[in-house]
């Protein structure tokens, strides 16, 4: 939503204090565009001391989370070419495909398949996490920076579709600490990036599952939800073009030749890493979150999402 006069001076100064006391430093990978500044304003509704804090605690954690920090963890496991994602992926796909009719990108996850017991068998939990945590910095580093270049405008927000085909209470208990812990990164050090949640083939069993997982979210995030059973395809298809979505959901893309819609990391990001490979650059670092974001001259208080 737009901007009212207080809160693009709250802005400004939030902008100045955090520059200021060094808690942001030009170059910084979580983006020290106004987009970026604006996730944790809103996050803390705008009260500048709290937004402050948020921001320096996830500083904080960018710089010691796999030890040595999000930018080497990011250099040493990219998201979207590592040897164990195939494996991973037969358990919890968790990719981002394409984009939906606001140009937001899609992130699709499957639970039907989830098996950890087996998962890890190939797999380190400890591997398995970091893949979830750069899969998660992924967003602000590269996709939605590649999706607002696309559109021609700021996108600050993805669309998250979940599927749980298959799904049931004991898989939820495999995975109920993993996914509390997911779910706190992406409100702690994230904030603001989902501006959809669908939950689709929901199972009788996820009244009970839901009653656990929603105090774990923030109200904000829970208002983003929306349950649905199996009839999802019109309602997915209101959101996503058919071509824009997997086959498997109702759609009609297949990534054919792709490695499939959930190995192909299909979208602008994607391109955007083919055209840097041709020109023989495949850094992911050359076009870092604030960099990118601050190229769409879209007004900051536009309402694109």
């Amino acid at each position: 939503m737009s901007l009212t006069p207080e809160q693009k001076e709250t802005l400004e100064v939030f902008r100045k204090q955090v520059f200021d006391e060094e808690i942001i430093r030009e170059g910084d990978t979580i983006g020290t565009d106004d987009t970026t500044l604006l996730r944790f304003l809103r996050a803390r509704k705008f009260n500048l001391n709290e937004s402050k804090k948020m921001l320096q605690n996830c500083q904080q954690w960018r710089k010691t989370v796999g030890g040595d920090g999000i930018d080497a963890l990011y250099d040493r496991l990219d998201p979207y070419d590592y040897p164990e994602r195939e494996e991973i992926f037969k358990s919890w796909s968790m990719y981002f495909h394409k984009n939906d009719k606001k140009g937001r990108p899609v992130n699709i996850q499957f639970f039907g398949g989830l098996n950890l017991p087996e998962l890890y068998k190939h797999v380190t939990p400890e591997r398995h996490w970091e893949a979830i945590v750069v899969n998660a910095d992924s967003l602000t580093r590269e996709v939605l920076p590649a999706a607002s270049r696309a559109a021609g405008k700021r996108i600050h927000q993805s669309i998250v579709i979940v599927d749980l085909k298959g799904f049931g209470l004991s898989q939820f208990w495999q995975v109920k600490s993993l996914a509390q812990a997911s779910f706190q990164i992406s409100q702690d050090y994230f904030p603001d990036t989902m501006g959809q949640l669908l939950i689709i083939n929901a199972p009788s069993s996820f009244t009970f599952i839901w009653g656990i997982i929603k105090p774990w979210l923030a109200k904000e995030t829970v208002e983003k939800v929306d349950i649905l059973g199996s009839n999802y395809r019109e309602i997915l298809l209101d959101v996503v073009d058919a071509g824009n979505l997997p086959e498997i959901l109702g759609g009609t893309c297949t990534c054919e030749g792709e490695g499939g819609c959930d190995l192909s990391g299909a979208g602008p990001w994607m391109d955007e890493r083919k055209e840097r490979k041709r020109n023989g650059n495949g850094n992911t670092e050359d076009s870092g979150p604030g960099e990118k974001t601050e190229e769409i001259a879209t007004p900051i208080d536009a309402d694109v999402n």
